[in-house]
C-alpha cells in the first residue's frame, strides 16, 4: 500500500551534503596561509582525536555549559593544531576564526549527487519538508549558500532545540513544525542509531541511504534502503 505520509524530515551531513575535502586538507591549507607546512593526514587524524573527545566531555557543542557552538569548535581547532605541533596563541586564534568561517560555506561543502534533483521532486509532490540535523547553528547559512534552503519549511538542528539524534524529543519538535502524526512522516539519514532507529523510535517511518556493500544491519527491511537517494520517490509512492 502507498504510504500515506505528508512529512518528510532530512538529515543532512552525508546525506545532503557531504566535504569536498578531508578535514586535514582543510586544516592544512589554513596553516599554509601563516606560512605553516603540515601533514593533512597528521592533522585529520589530530582532529579525529580531539573532536571525539570534545564530543564525549561537552555534547552538543557544550550546550548548557555556558560555551557558543563558535568557542566550541574553536577548541577543538586549537588543540588539532597543538597536537601537530603549533603553539603560538595567536596564529591559533586567527586559523580558528578563519575555518569557523570557511566552513560556513559552500566553499567546503558540496551537494550530493541526486539531493537536488530528488528534493525538488519531492517538493512538486506536495510534500511538506525539514531537516533534523546534529549541526550548529551555521547550517542554515551553509544550506543557502548550497542552493537547498528553499526546499524546507524548517531546520532543526541539535544546538538551536538542545537535542541531539537519536534524542527523540528533536523528532517530536520536527513533527510538531510539520503538524503531522509521526506515521505520516518519514526521516531520511545515512545513520543506522542516530536517523533510522531514532526516527522509528517516535513511530515515523525511516530510510536509511546506505551504498551499497556499507555494513549490513540486519534489522533493516530492503524496502527501506536507499542505495542512492534517487530511489526515494519509488519507496514512498510503491
Amino acid at each position: 500500500a502507498m504510504l500515506r505520509l505528508r512529512l518528510l524530515t532530512w538529515d543532512v551531513k552525508d546525506t545532503l551534503l557531504r566535504l569536498r575535502q578531508p578535514v586535514g586538507e582543510s586544516y592544512a591549507a589554513a596553516a599554509r596561509a601563516h606560512g605553516l607546512r603540515l601533514r593533512p593526514e597528521a592533522l585529520s587524524q589530530a582532529f579525529w582525536e580531539v573532536y571525539g573527545a570534545q564530543s564525549r566531555r561537552l555534547p552538543n557543542y557544550g550546550q548548557g555549559r555556558g560555551l557558543s557552538s563558535r568557542q566550541w569548535w574553536g577548541d577543538v581547532v586549537k588543540q588539532a593544531f597543538r597536537l601537530s605541533g603549533v603553539h603560538e596563541d595567536g596564529v591559533l586564534t586567527l586559523m580558528a576564526e578563519n575555518l569557523y568561517r570557511d566552513f560556513c560555506s559552500a566553499r567546503n561543502w558540496e551537494v550530493l549527487p541526486g539531493a537536488a534533483e530528488t528534493l525538488r521532486q519531492c517538493c512538486q509532490r506536495g510534500f511538506c519538508m525539514g531537516v533534523v540535523s546534529n549541526f550548529d547553528n551555521r547550517l542554515e547559512n551553509i544550506l543557502s549558500q548550497c542552493n537547498l534552503r528553499h526546499h524546507f519549511k524548517f531546520v532543526l538542528t541539535s544546538e538551536d532545540t538542545g537535542f541531539a539524534k537519536p534524542d527523540g524529543r528533536i523528532f517530536e519538535k520536527a513533527l510538531r513544525l510539520g503538524g503531522v502524526p509521526p506515521e505520516q512522516a518519514a526521516h531520511i539519514g545515512d545513520d543506522y542509531t542516530q536517523d533510522y532507529r531514532a526516527a522509528r523510535a517516535v513511530g515515523m517511518h525511516s530510510f536509511l541511504l546506505r551504498a551499497a556493500g556499507q555494513g549490513e544491519e540486519p534489522e533493516v527491511p530492503p524496502e527501506h534502503i536507499l542505495p542512492t537517494l534517487g530511489h526515494l520517490l519509488a519507496l514512498i509512492e510503491k
